[in-house]
């Protein structure tokens, strides 16, 4: 996605399935969504009815957060001056009853500091915190791939791997905040170690990092592999092999398909414990595309329990990049609305 400039001379709008943005949107109560996962800040204006007015990206100043949101929601109430609550997406573990961050390896500082009221305080605005996983989720289910049912489980496959459990329209979140841990599924009791602690989880082997890794090992054991435009490069990664699969080339799409497959009994799991209606499938390694969720499908219809598996549709997930954003605004938004109700 590109980046936009912030500057009120980048105003977009987009007729598109979320709908066509006019001027009533800049007029009405709107809400902001702020993505903190991964290296760039992706911030956007989202209307009531989930559809982005405008976008910002820039570089994440892990040292000054706080500010580079502020400076974000200062751009965009130039827009909107409206804005009726912000949302924060966090990678990491998110106690919604404290607005703690009490895990994130990704931004240690949010965990040592009190990102919520710093926030609040900076902006004037009520601001709501969440896990991005269960935020992409609920982005899914308000107005992406799961819009329609009415119990959800959302999988992201990226740097780690996440998940993410509706049920009722409503998050399921566990006994502690924390529940759809879906990338410590173990898949290989004796396979390698997690970041975790565990052995053989999900993420050990099909982590975007991982499928590089367990790629690269391939290449150096399998005399055939060398056929692969993979094995002319050290630093691809697994976009490059996402892009060769879908160009043709047997080892990548060997790779890809292996890692759907054990994707796919981690899925059947949750078909079986479940019993869940729509599994929706998103993050960087889903640029793969029907190359790793047929793989998936089959190997979960392999794996799981017949009836269960009928009852349970797997899909892309629809809004790609924007899923974080959209989804922490529209719990902005309902949290607002339960507090006022």
């Amino acid at each position: 996605m590109r980046a936009f400039p912030a500057t009120r001379a980048y105003l977009v709008f987009r007729e598109s399935r979320l709908g066509f943005m006019s001027s009533k949107n800049i007029e009405s109560p709107n809400f902001i969504g702020v993505d903190l996962s991964g290296a760039t800040m992706r911030a956007a204006l989202v209307s009531n009815e989930g559809a982005i007015i405008e976008r910002r990206e820039a570089p994440m100043e892990h040292d000054n957060l706080v500010g580079q949101i502020t400076r974000i929601v200062a751009d965009l109430r130039d827009i909107s001056p409206n804005i009726k609550s912000i949302g924060v997406g966090i990678p990491g573990l998110v106690n919604r009853q404290t607005d703690r961050v009490l895990v994130s390896t990704d931004l240690p500082a949010v965990v040592r500091g009190n990102i919520h009221s710093e926030l609040m305080e900076a902006t004037g605005i009520r601001a709501e915190l969440e896990n991005d996983a269960n935020a992409a989720a609920y982005g899914e289910y308000k107005v992406g791939a799961g819009n329609g049912s009415r119990h959800m489980f959302y999988v992201t496959l990226g740097a780690g791997i996440g998940g993410a459990i509706i049920i009722d329209g409503k998050l399921w979140l566990g006994a502690s905040g924390f529940a759809g841990e879906f990338g410590h599924i173990t898949i290989d009791a004796e396979g390698s170690e997690c970041s975790c602690g565990n052995m053989g989880c999900l993420e050990t082997v099909a982590s975007a990092a991982n499928i590089v890794r367990r790629t690269n090992e391939r290449l150096s054991r399998d005399a055939t592999s060398s056929l692969s435009k993979l094995a002319m490069s050290k630093d691809f990664t697994v976009a490059d092999i996402a892009r060769e699969a879908r160009n043709g080339d047997d080892f990548a799409l060997l790779m890809i398909e292996r890692t759907g497959k054990y994707i796919g009994a981690a899925v059947a799991s949750v078909i079986n414990l479940l019993n869940i209606e729509r599994i929706v499938i998103g993050g960087a390694v889903m640029e793969a595309g029907d190359l790793i969720l047929n793989p998936i499908i089959r190997e979960a219809g392999r794996r799981a329990f017949q009836p269960c598996y009928e009852a349970t549709q797997i899909v892309a997930a629809a809004l790609g990049t924007d899923a974080v954003s959209i989804g922490v605004a529209m719990l902005a938004r309902d949290a607002a609305q339960n507090v006022t109700a």
